[in-house]
């Protein structure tokens, strides 16, 4: 069931992408919203509760649509696999800012191609080079189909459904209530921060080797042992220094901004990013992505028999 719901789930995505502003998003945004107003006077323990009230009501309502499902017909409770997964998955959120500027930059139009990436980013990018935005466009691409597409299966394929929109509710309370704790004066998002580097640790891990499998093996693991260490936070530098290496291409390095330049460790030892490359990223990923179907192909049938 495992394997089926996935692949169910992706085409459906494929066909009929799910777009970031839907209702459900942005009923889930607004009642977040309302818990951090409620609940967040600045302390630890309030954002372990708003992130307990925030996750445990989804979480438990998909768990017993499943198993009440799944009780009544097994097909019943493959189609909630799907409609889960196509809630939780999100390759077609973020692709269509990267085919953007990838297109911009082959037709020659940097202009273009720097008001894309800068609403990608919500950051101006007037200063960027043609260099810089496809190095941006790399990494961004990179490190969202870990949050949108790798980590919300290895999740799946653990726990079902939980596994699956528990890592994206986590992921998204991350990026909404995580920054806050940077400040030493808030500490409400430390545990929403924490929780999802927690569940992280090991899909990220997974995600980074399978780029090396689908890449250059060698020069991906020497670039993960000798440079991950070198940005913060860490977990994005194992990945994005593996792919580097799997690619062959340069990452990180110094970006040219409004307010100056921006400087940031290199990853990868490769030549400098430009379009080939960020079409080389893309067949990256779709290979990293066929590994991981095959292998839980391989392990669905294991079970059968």
């Amino acid at each position: 069931m495992t394997f089926l719901s996935l692949i169910a789930a992706l085409i459906l995505e494929q066909l009929r992408p799910l777009r970031p502003g839907n209702p459900l998003y942005i009923a889930f945004a607004r009642y977040v919203n309302a818990l951090a107003r409620n609940f967040n006077a600045g302390r630890y323990r309030d954002g372990v509760i708003s992130w307990l009230l925030a996750v445990l009501p989804v979480a438990l309502a998909t768990v017993g649509i499943y198993w009440a499902l799944r009780h009544a017909n097994v097909l019943l409770a493959l189609a909630w696999n799907v409609a889960v997964l196509y809630l939780a998955l999100g390759f077609r959120q973020f692709s269509h800012f990267y085919t953007e500027v990838l297109t911009a930059l082959r037709a020659g139009d940097a202009a273009r191609a720097r008001d894309i990436i800068g609403q990608w980013r919500g950051e101006a990018a007037g200063e960027l080079t043609q260099t810089e935005i496809a190095r941006l466009a790399i990494e961004k691409g990179l490190a969202r189909s870990h949050r949108h597409v790798f980590g919300v299966i290895a999740w799946f394929a653990v726990l079902g459904p939980l596994g699956a929109i528990g890592y994206r509710l986590a992921a998204l309370l991350s990026d909404r209530w995580g920054p806050a704790a940077s400040g030493e004066a808030d500490a409400f998002g430390v545990f929403a921060r924490r929780a999802f580097e927690i569940m992280d640790w090991v899909p990220l891990r997974c995600t980074a080797f399978s780029f090396a499998i689908a890449g250059d093996f060698m020069g991906a693991v020497d670039c993960w042992r000798t440079q991950a260490a070198t940005w913060r936070p860490r977990s994005q530098c194992i990945l994005l220094a593996a792919a580097a290496g799997a690619l062959g291409v340069k990452l990180g390095g110094v970006l040219h901004g409004a307010d100056g330049i921006e400087y940031r460790p290199q990853l990868g030892d490769g030549d400098d990013a430009d379009v080939d490359y960020m079409e080389a990223a893309v067949g990256l990923m779709w290979r990293a992505l066929v590994l991981w179907l095959f292998l839980i192909l391989l392990a669905t049938i294991a079970s059968i028999f």
